[in-house]
């Protein structure tokens, strides 16, 4: 898919982002933006820069240059306001597996002041849209990876963030799971005009994605839609493998 050039202002800019870790450069002059109703996938293998990209997004780092802004907040000097405006679904889960689903989702919503009545009402609307309305009292280690998925995605959505940051979201569900979480997500982006950052090392799932970004070494390779990546990448290794050890393609001149 390809979206027409964007009228609106960007939910998230990201603008000459470069971060080292002892020396080593693990991002070098990266630049995102995400527009309404639009979803981009994060492709790119083992150590390209994906996870470090996603680190400085969610504010868990901060860029050693370039800066960061969430609906016109700027991640370094307004953190909370621009936090509030993210949802994020971790690679790892970052549920309390003893916990049900619904003392998970509260405790959520606390942290971000959501009153009780306002948050039960939330949570009972969203479980019920992902067809969990009767996992509310199930504890967590009970549920499957697919299950456990929507419900982070529930939790995620909880506060109305207008940006989801889905960081290898998929990882280690079967493949009907992992459909069905990518639809919910493409779903979610058309109704809601969320703005979605999908980051992967699959090349099955940049299909539902309006763009594409690929990363290789800390620095952007190719933007642009899936067609034209696979036209530009065709023969290479990069292509039709869904393997964790994805190998890059030579640097794009």
């Amino acid at each position: 898919m390809n979206l027409p050039a964007p009228l609106s202002p960007p939910l998230l800019d990201a603008r000459d982002l470069h971060k080292s870790y002892a020396g080593k450069p693990a991002l070098q002059g990266v630049s995102l933006q995400l527009f309404p109703g639009e979803m981009v996938a994060l492709l790119g293998p083992n150590g390209s820069g994906k996870s470090t990209l996603m680190q400085l997004l969610t504010g868990l780092f901060s860029p050693d240059r370039g800066h960061i802004e969430v609906l016109g907040c700027n991640m370094r000097t307004h953190a909370s306001r621009a936090l509030a405006g993210l949802g994020v679904v971790f690679q790892q889960t970052a549920l309390d597996l003893d916990l049900s689903v619904q003392a998970n989702l509260l405790f959520h919503t606390d942290l971000h002041g959501l009153p009780r009545s306002v948050a039960r009402g939330r949570i009972a609307e969203a479980l019920a849209g992902m067809g969990l309305d009767d996992q509310a009292g199930a504890v967590v280690r009970s549920l499957s990876g697919g299950t456990r998925r929507k419900v982070e995605l529930v939790r995620a959505l909880l506060h109305r963030p207008r940006v989801l940051l889905m960081d290898e979201a998929t990882v280690g569900l079967d493949p009907g799971s992992r459909q069905q979480l990518l639809g919910t997500v493409r779903k979610l982006v058309t109704e809601s005009q969320v703005a979605v950052l999908w980051a992967t090392h699959l090349m099955e799932e940049i299909e539902v994605a309006d763009r594409l970004l690929f990363l290789q070494a800390g620095t952007v390779r190719f933007e642009g839609g899936s067609d034209a990546f696979k036209a530009q990448f065709a023969g290479d290794p990069v292509m039709g493998t869904s393997d964790a050890s994805l190998k890059a393609p030579a640097p794009v001149p």
